[in-house]
């Protein structure tokens, strides 16, 4: 009867939004794929090694001691197991090498994202012909329903690697460097990715959301993120936005349509819109908000982001400017 909850619980690993055995996507559904090859191969292979294994043993306990030809029958079985072990290898390896392409699908003129990997965020340009519809965001990563998306990955510090499961195989995002990678999705859905190379002390919580949307949906949501911050619509948000102006909140962040240009953290101009904080450490609450700038090294140790006095007045009136930036 124990049996069936613990695979219960092993099989939940199977779906969601983060899993590779659920793909959502052509590159995805590739590696999953792949896992299955590898699985239905080294299953094989297992069985095979056991079943030989028990024929020796019990072939050797009805032979007489010292009998010649089970020494040169041994010989002949190892021999033949180096060679089912090469084919083997080089078989996964050809599958590994035909399914890694899908990465990267290299279609012409797809939508472009600049991903930058930064101790411990993402930061997402959407490039565009026209420099004035060039605009970034964080840690979410929008992108239509079944079109090809590329991405060109870079590192600003050390080795970071995007990975999203549902939807793609893990590439590296190395300083220096520029890598590529496509993203397509089959469907609508939020799926979660992840810092999948071990880059310092928050690596763990270095999480990103891709929202896959209907191309309508999509564009809508564009024309948003393209637009200048929003206005303070009371008293309490506008007496936040003259908090954070004074404050070297401006010297690190850019608020379109600001005095804030700051390039040091991540483009706030829409934080409000967004789901989480501090890449998916918290989610996005006036609560959270207020924590987050009251002590962000106890939330998260070691990342960039200085703690700046406030009192708890300022972090109310901080909290609704935030807020309010749809």
């Amino acid at each position: 009867m124990k049996i069936a909850p613990a695979c219960v619980l092993l099989l939940s690993g199977c779906a969601g939004a983060q899993s590779a055995l659920d793909a959502d996507g052509p590159s995805a559904l590739a590696i999953e794929n792949l896992i299955f090859l590898f699985l239905a191969v080294c299953g094989v292979a297992f069985v095979l090694v056991m079943g030989v294994m028990t024929w020796a043993l019990v072939r050797g306990r009805n032979e007489p001691a010292g009998r010649p030809q089970t020494e040169r029958s041994m010989g002949r079985v190892v021999a033949g197991a180096v060679v089912a072990t090469f084919l083997v290898i080089t078989f996964l390896t050809a599958a590994s090498f035909y399914a890694t392409p899908s990465l990267d699908r290299g279609k012409a003129d797809p939508p472009t994202i600049l991903v930058r990997g930064q101790q411990w965020w993402w930061q997402f340009s959407y490039l565009d012909a026209d420099p004035a519809k060039t605009f970034q965001t964080a840690n979410e990563l929008h992108i239509p329903v079944g079109t090809d998306v590329r991405l060109r990955l870079e590192a600003s510090d050390v080795i970071h690697s995007f990975w999203v499961p549902n939807l793609t195989g893990k590439q590296d995002l190395v300083p220096g460097r520029e890598n590529v990678l496509t993203l397509n999705a089959a469907k609508p859905g939020v799926y979660r990715g992840q810092c999948a190379e071990f880059c310092g002390l928050q690596h763990s919580h270095m999480a990103l959301l891709v929202i896959a949307e209907e191309p309508a949906d999509y564009a809508r949501w564009l024309d948003v993120q393209r637009g200048l911050a929003t206005a303070p619509t009371d008293g309490e948000a506008a007496a936040g936005k003259l908090v954070f102006m004074s404050k070297p909140c401006a010297a690190c962040h850019t608020i379109r349509g600001t005095e804030a240009v700051g390039t040091t953290g991540p483009d706030l101009t829409h934080i409000g819109s967004r789901s989480t904080i501090g890449a998916g450490l918290l989610d996005n609450t006036r609560g959270s908000i207020s924590a987050w700038i009251a002590d962000p090294q106890t939330l998260k140790p070691g990342n960039n982001m200085p703690l700046v006095p406030v009192t708890s007045e300022e972090l109310r009136q901080l909290s609704a400017y935030m807020k309010g930036l749809q």
